[in-house]
């Protein structure tokens, strides 16, 4: 007798969210499959990837990442030559100086470099506040409209401030919003309720549902991942029907193997190499396991985590 296979294509679908403006906006989400399950015939769409940039620009990062941006001397050269690099399709700018357990940059001074970003580049962006709850609902708020008209997508509404962040962003500003929790299918689905509360459609919004380096308890973020699209596609919950986007390389940057030199361990090749596998190989398994965009900072891991989507799509 022979074998027929069970299609893997199901009813619900993942919402579709756009970002950017014109020809160069990128689209997320939209699939009705499993990540990558082509061969099913769905209505798949292709993962997208995101080029990192830092505001406080490349100082002890790898050199690859160093030789990249060789010659800019701002924030938004940096960012016009992220949105060069091949493989990417949008740009993140990371507001890293604004912690206030940091440098603890003013508002107004990186509203001020942001406006000269938006000048400078007319790909989709993405805006990462300073991580701090407070700060970040003042600085993301501004942020969404300086970038008024670009539809650009902050990064990111927590439950301490997506009152004001979601809001502004999306309702005042018409930006969309990533809803960030902590790799658990509930406080995602939780903070969904509450944006949905306000007002603003699901199709206005995305999860940042965190992630972790691959080899340093992976296991739980690849289970979570996997639950959450399983309750979307197969259970047609409407409150997980929301694309995902992981900022993979702030997590992988902080790892022994993306830190340590040469010098002081030879036996581990060099740090270049490593932190470009460290993103990668993070990259792929949140893919694998059902986000539909990826930051990444390091050349050859955006490369190729796009080759791995073009040749898996």
């Amino acid at each position: 007798m022979p074998f027929k296979g069970k299609s893997g294509k199901f009813k619900a679908a993942i919402k579709e969210v756009t970002i950017g403006v014109g020809d160069k906006a990128v689209k997320m989400g939209g699939e009705n499959v499993l990540p990558f399950y082509t061969f099913d015939g769905g209505n798949a769409s292709a993962p997208i990837v995101g080029v990192y940039v830092s505001d406080k620009g490349v100082e002890g990062q790898p050199a690859a990442v160093k030789a990249y941006y060789e010659g800019c001397a701002t924030v938004a050269e940096m960012a016009k030559k992220a949105a060069e690099m091949p493989g990417g399709d949008f740009v993140v700018v990371h507001f890293e100086s604004a912690d206030p357990n940091g440098d603890d940059a003013s508002v107004e001074s990186c509203m001020e470099t942001l406006k000269s970003v938006v000048e400078a580049v007319d790909c989709p962006l993405a805006v990462m506040g300073s991580g701090n709850d407070e700060k970040d609902a003042d600085l993301l708020v501004k942020a969404a409209e300086v970038c008024e008209g670009k539809n650009v997508l902050i990064l990111s509404a927590k439950e301490g401030n997506y009152k004001s962040i979601a809001m502004s962003g999306v309702q005042a500003y018409h930006q969309k919003v990533a809803a960030e929790s902590a790799v658990d299918i509930n406080l995602a689905k939780q903070l969904n309720v509450l944006i949905n509360q306000l007002g603003i459609p699901t199709e206005e919004t995305v999860m940042h549902v965190g992630t972790a380096a691959a080899g340093y308890g992976y296991e739980y973020v690849s289970s979570s991942l996997d639950r959450i699209k399983a309750a979307a596609l197969a259970q047609n919950d409407n409150l997980l029907q929301i694309p995902i986007v992981t900022p993979v390389c702030t997590e992988t940057a902080g790892t022994k193997e993306s830190l340590t030199e040469e010098a002081d361990n030879a036996a581990w090749g060099s740090r270049d190499g490593r932190a470009a596998g460290m993103e990668i190989v993070t990259a792929a398994a949140d893919l694998a396991s059902g986000t539909n965009a990826v930051i990444l900072k390091h050349p050859q891991a955006v490369a190729t985590i796009k080759k791995m989507i073009e040749v898996l799509m």
